[in-house]
């Protein structure tokens, strides 16, 4: 369990930013995309970050490293600058302001889009104990960080847009601030591929939801099950296994669902650490994990390469 005794960073955002940023650009080049993916899941499910919760020092110290991860990989932000900040009012009324950050990596000719979206935050502290989030959500950024090492390293075909989108846990308030006010025509969207709980599974398999209501993504993502280096299942996009088995309502992907985008869903499924104090770095499976984020960048390029198919078949 893990206590607040251990929490003194967290009053020092602003210098914690600075120290990160000198940090990850003094550091030397990644060695491949994912060579970092451990590193970013330990420090983002620290105690020091308590929880991550939107509107925190946490979450404030959360954004700073992430951003020194885009300084790092060499992204460039979407507009004037990385952060968006949106508005929403709790169940108790009050207001919580959040922050999405948001990256561009230019296709070399350009026409739709591609987002890669993952929530950052997580529960915060309660009842004194703090709700690390290593596999909710750390484990996902440390995947849309990987595929953004990986288009930098080989340059895509189209624009594909990072979105590591704040208060997720909250109702999707992020990924809706995000489709609410886009930074480019939603209708240039061709697809959303979300990341969310890429760490922790002990039979080695990762889902992919998505295919059953854009079975055009089907072919694409069999095949990269075929070369996978985990388990990759289709599954978890109908009712048929009852309605809390379907996926398509439970992460940020259903925000662009909900405007007519198509998507794709990364995850695993729940596990004992689930939302509890316990969701922590030492019990993440390493070894399944950087097959994860392989898996995940592996799929993220393939649809990519074939994202002008999928538009035409979306009608997009």
């Amino acid at each position: 369990m893990t206590r607040l005794s251990r929490r003194s960073l967290a009053r020092r955002p602003r210098a914690f930013a600075a120290a990160v940023l000198s940090l990850a650009i003094a550091a030397p080049a990644f060695a491949g995309p994912g060579d970092k993916a451990i590193d970013d899941v330990r420090i983002l499910s620290a105690d020091d970050m308590q929880g991550r919760a939107p509107g925190t020092p946490g979450s404030e110290k959360a954004r700073a490293y992430i951003l020194s991860r885009f300084a790092q990989i060499g992204l460039s932000p979407l507009g004037d600058k990385f952060e968006q900040p949106f508005t929403y009012a709790k169940r108790d009324g009050s207001t919580v302001q959040g922050t999405n950050l948001v990256a561009r990596i230019r296709g070399m000719r350009g026409g739709k889009a591609m987002v890669v979206s993952a929530h950052y935050d997580h529960l915060g502290v309660r009842n004194g104990e703090i709700y690390n989030g290593a596999d909710d959500n750390a484990s996902g950024v440390a995947g849309l960080l990987a595929v953004a090492e990986a288009f930098k390293a080989k340059p895509p075909k189209h624009d594909v847009i990072l979105a590591v989108v704040d208060a997720e846990e909250g109702g999707l308030r992020g990924a809706k601030a995000f489709v609410a006010a886009p930074p480019v025509p939603l209708a240039s969207i061709a697809l959303d591929v979300n990341f969310d709980m890429l760490s922790k599974n002990a039979k080695n398999e990762l889902y992919v939801s998505g295919t059953a209501p854009f079975p055009f993504l089907k072919p694409i993502l069999v095949k990269v099950a075929t070369t996978a280096p985990v388990t990759l299942k289709l599954g978890h996009d109908t009712d048929a296994d009852g309605k809390d088995n379907n996926w398509t309502n439970q992460s940020d992907h259903y925000a662009f669902a909900e405007k007519g985008v198509p998507w794709v869903y990364f995850g695993v499924e729940d596990h004992p650490e689930y939302h509890k104090p316990t969701d922590d770095f030492a019990t993440v499976p390493q070894d399944f994990f950087k097959r994860s984020v392989a898996t995940v960048v592996q799929a993220s390029l393939a649809l990519e390469r074939e994202l002008d198919d999928v538009a035409k078949a979306a009608g997009r």
